[in-house]
């Protein structure tokens, strides 16, 4: 099997992936559908998309250390059956409003916000469930393959939720039956967890009740001057250019004056280079610092250079390279998170990873909501796009200097930096070489009970 796809053989993991691509390719959908119907509602407020982005992403800054906390205490798998559910009564709340044609804009903010608070619990279960479900050798390969199916969904979903909306009178009704698809896909993932084999899974023993464990988390990653540089990082991409659900509404329907078709298009462009650099990512067996600096800082020209195209076809052609960048630094981060971070710790510490990368959403969104408004959409792009090299800027060379400080001459050599990548290489290996917490066949019954039963 080619390298780019050498966790595929793992049967637990094919699994895993197919309900992943059917859930993704919904959620996508829904995406498309929720902001459409926002605009329908609001008579095209960007104001209003942010608010209601910011709402539905407001609960991973509200909850994440207690999901975190919660992913490290119950069995991932259960977790995850739990948060799909509570990600599909909302969807079908939302849905059947739509299509009744009583949905109000208070409506979607209140179910933004109920999807979201499931969202937040089944961020940190998701992304540290990958690693039992692996070893630590497929854990960058496994992220990369998670990231291409998602984009891989991504192609489809905008572009089927733009083609339906359209077909369907591009009206609040239509929303409602692609909302209403949505819902129905978080079948998939449910049934595709259940018939996991639990004896193949890399389990550990659920971490005991003890006061101070969320403090414990915090001081861990604290004490990680390398796990705090891609916090900062994603913080800045995160709440600044990460927007695309919103700028791309803005600049399709107020700059171009496109519809429901050309908006799900650009989603569909910008997800083709979201997979090429997933894919790319998956044949990668570690990660540095510098692939993720470098990849934010190539995000944040292009984002800004997008901003500045004159019409909707190089605006379109600008998305693959937006995808390009961002997943290669999303990717690359998530993978440095989980491979230099202890087994004990990994649901704490990827929680305050989805806190601080996707809880800056409800900070930035509506604040670069306003700014389409007062200045207008193309300016969206712009200030995200410097806001995030200013920031993606400023923690790496407070990291230089750190490590600098950390040396016994004071200086950031070149050599220094050489050292400080070659430790990081070899805390990659030293995790890879660390032998299985799985539970062992011989144990049926403790086995069992890390599954879902009826």
């Amino acid at each position: 099997m080619s390298p780019t796809f050498r966790s595929l053989a793992n049967p637990n993991y094919r699994r895993y992936a197919l309900g992943g691509v059917v859930s993704n390719v919904g959620t996508w959908m829904q995406r498309v559908a929720q902001d459409w119907l926002v605009l329908q509602l609001t008579d095209y407020s960007g104001a209003a998309i942010g608010i209601t982005t910011g709402l539905q992403f407001l609960p991973f800054l509200l909850l994440s250390p207690v999901a975190g906390l919660v992913a490290d205490r119950i069995p991932k798998r259960r977790l995850l059956q739990l948060t799909n559910l509570g990600m599909a009564v909302p969807a079908l709340l939302l849905g059947l409003l739509a299509v009744t044609g009583t949905a109000q804009i208070w409506h979607v903010y209140v179910l933004a916000f109920v999807l979201g608070t499931a969202a937040a619990f089944d961020a940190p279960a998701r992304q540290s469930f990958v690693s039992e479900i692996v070893g630590p050798d497929d854990l960058t390969n496994a992220v990369g393959l998670n990231s291409a199916s998602f984009n891989a969904a991504r192609i489809v979903g905008p572009a089927v939720a733009g083609v339906l909306i359209a077909a369907l009178g591009g009206g609040a009704v239509a929303t409602g039956w692609v909302i209403l698809a949505n819902a129905v896909s978080y079948a998939a993932p449910i049934l595709t967890l259940r018939r996991l084999d639990p004896a193949a899974l890399r389990t550990p023993e659920p971490m005991r009740r003890e006061p101070g464990q969320i403090r414990a988390g915090v001081a861990y990653v604290r004490n990680r001057p390398d796990l705090m540089l891609i916090l900062a990082i994603v913080f800045f991409t995160g709440t600044f250019g990460l927007n695309f659900q919103m700028t791309s509404a803005l600049m399709a329907t107020q700059v171009f004056g496109k519809g429901a078709t050309e908006y799900g298009l650009l989603g569909t462009f910008m997800a083709v280079g979201s997979l090429t650099g997933s894919l790319v990512a998956a044949r990668r067996p570690y990660v540095r610092q510098r692939l993720v600096i470098g990849a934010a800082l190539v995000f944040a020209v292009v984002e800004i250079t997008a901003g500045l195209m004159p019409s909707y076809l190089a605006f379109a052609l600008m998305t693959p390279l937006l995808g390009l960048s961002a997943l290669t630094m999303i990717t690359a981060a998530n993978a440095y998170m989980q491979l230099h971070t202890d087994e004990g710790m990994r649901g704490r510490v990827m929680a305050l990873y989805m806190m601080i990368f996707i809880g800056g959403t409800p900070l930035g969104a509506p604040l670069i909501g306003w700014i389409g408004e007062v200045a207008g959409a193309r300016w969206t792009l712009i200030l995200g796009g410097l806001a995030t090299g200013v920031g993606v800027s400023l923690a790496a060379l407070w990291f230089a200097h750190l490590r600098g400080v950390l040396t016994p001459d004071g200086g950031a050599s070149n050599l220094v930096h050489r050292v400080w990548d070659n430790q990081t290489v070899a805390r990659a290996q030293k995790l890879s070489e660390r032998p299985s917490t799985s539970r062992q066949a011989e144990e049926p019954i403790r086995a069992h009970t890390t599954g879902t039963s009826k």
